[in-house]
């Protein structure tokens, strides 16, 4: 099954359960998949999503072995938790629901000689990200995004 219709399955399935999908990770080689669920509520400035309690992963991961069962998907381990304190940005989506947040963001190519900021993401617009760092501010386009990581605040 091609990534996207993977992530378009997920996406609908934990939809459906109440659940938003914040990431997954499917393994071809080692038929691994990992679903990363977290509730859908809005984020202040500081504030980290959490609430993602065992239960919660116990529902998903039911209801995912009965659908990826009837869609085919092959599978030897599934996986279903929070995405955790450092939880991966990768959509506009998810760069505008952390905007005044820290996060860690490395660059596929370098931007005067640097390709790693930690910063706070200030804006969102289409596709371009703000983003304050030390040195000052940057914008990309996710398109020259490697990865990036909220900055735990505990």
């Amino acid at each position: 099954m091609i990534k996207s219709a993977l992530e378009q399955l997920l996406e609908g399935t934990v939809g459906g359960l109440g659940y938003q999908l914040a990431d997954f990770e499917y393994s071809i080689h080692g038929r691994m998949l990992r679903v990363f669920i977290e509730k859908e509520h809005k984020v202040s400035s500081g504030a980290v999503p959490g609430g993602i309690t065992l239960d919660d992963c116990q529902a998903v991961s039911r209801q995912l072995q009965r659908v990826l069962a009837v869609e085919g998907v092959t599978y030897e381990r599934l996986e279903v938790s929070s995405p955790g304190l450092d939880r991966r940005l990768r959509k506009a989506a998810d760069f505008a629901r952390f905007a005044g947040c820290e996060a860690q963001v490395r660059l596929r190519q370098p931007v005067n000689g640097r390709k790693n900021f930690t910063g706070v993401v200030r804006a969102v617009s289409g596709e371009r990200v703000e983003f304050d760092f030390d040195g000052g501010h940057l914008a990309f386009e996710l398109v020259d995004l490697d990865r990036a990581r909220l900055v735990p605040k505990l």
